[in-house]
């Protein structure tokens, strides 16, 4: 029998072969497009849980403890925590996350760090992308912890099934300045170190928030109080979270065909940017910058120009 290619090793839950598979998608390599192509038909079955809020929220600690969860009952979890970009490196600054170590011996759950390598929205511009490899590896959940940068986190909805908005104590004053943007984005408010003083208070705040808002799909946002590190609350979490599949499951189709919508304009926006970077040499956007400075052209013409000097190399 031959030797197989990277897809079929990654079907079969290799985990160096998934590991390579990321990293070519990571970089961009030839290989990537083909990839994804051939292990598409075989994802779809995942559940995707993105865990999003501020920093020190206890992310990482909540999606430690979930996998935990998850694998006493033998499904198989698949983490991708999305880390700020290093400026020397380009990495991912935490790599992968030395609290998560716990679980690298482990064949059930498989973590990577990603970098969000400047892009705004919390999420790395293939983590759609990582989160269809993992898909297709057979991993049942997939967690993906974004960076936590507060109201460019929206990105989250585009990509995960179900949205977790962490929040901690403390924040109570500040919970009627926090952006509609981010708030409309949590299908369950986790409120974090509950042992916390001014928990009580916080909820409360929440509660009345929560109540003044319907939702047109008719889920009524539950807040799960939780002590991540003491695995306290992480059981009602996930009940909730099973009441949220159930509950979508209904409107399945619409849910999902808008998804799909939303990837497919990402993915769109995505490729255009990488046929037009090349384009745009830091000599050539320095000449654009003066023209439009001197009024020699204007900025909508010479954006037309670009695109279609695009459009011309995909026809030939």
């Amino acid at each position: 029998m031959g030797r197989m290619g990277l897809p079929e090793e990654v079907l079969n839950g290799n985990t160096r072969a998934i590991a390579r598979a990321i990293s070519a998608v990571e970089n961009g390599t030839d290989q990537a497009a083909p990839l994804l192509k051939a292990l598409f038909r075989h994802s779809g079955r995942a559940y995707v849980i993105g865990i999003t809020g501020a920093p020190g929220t206890g992310k990482s600690s909540l999606a430690d403890r979930l996998a935990e969860y998850y694998r006493a009952r033998g499904v198989r979890v698949g983490i991708i925590a999305v880390d700020p970009t290093s400026p020397f490196t380009g990495g991912a600054i935490l790599g992968d996350r030395i609290r998560m170590q716990a679980h690298t011996t482990d064949p059930g759950i498989f973590i990577r760090s990603m970098a969000t390598r400047g892009r705004l929205g919390g999420l790395s511009s293939a983590t759609d992308d990582v989160a269809l490899i993992l898909d297709a590896a057979g991993f049942e959940i997939i967690l993906i912890e974004t960076v936590g940068v507060g109201q460019d986190e929206v990105d989250i909805v585009r990509t995960a099934h179900l949205t977790l908005l962490v929040l901690v104590p403390g924040m109570g004053d500040e919970i009627q300045n926090i952006k509609a943007g981010v708030m409309e984005i949590g299908d369950i408010f986790v409120l974090n170190k509950a042992d916390r003083d001014g928990v009580a208070r916080m909820e409360q705040e929440l509660q009345q928030l929560l109540s003044t808002s319907l939702r047109p799909d008719g889920w009524s946002v539950p807040v799960i109080k939780t002590v991540a590190t003491q695995n306290g609350g992480v059981g009602e979490l996930a009940e909730a979270i099973d009441r949220f599949r159930k509950h979508a499951k209904t409107d399945m189709r619409h849910h999902t065909l808008e998804k799909e919508q939303q990837k497919l304009t990402a993915l769109l926006l995505r490729r255009l940017g990488e046929k037009i970077e090349p384009l745009l040499t830091r000599e050539r956007m320095e000449e654009y910058a003066l023209q439009i400075s001197e009024r020699r052209r204007d900025p909508y013409s010479i954006a037309d120009e670009i695109l279609s000097s695009v459009e011309l190399k995909g026809t030939a």
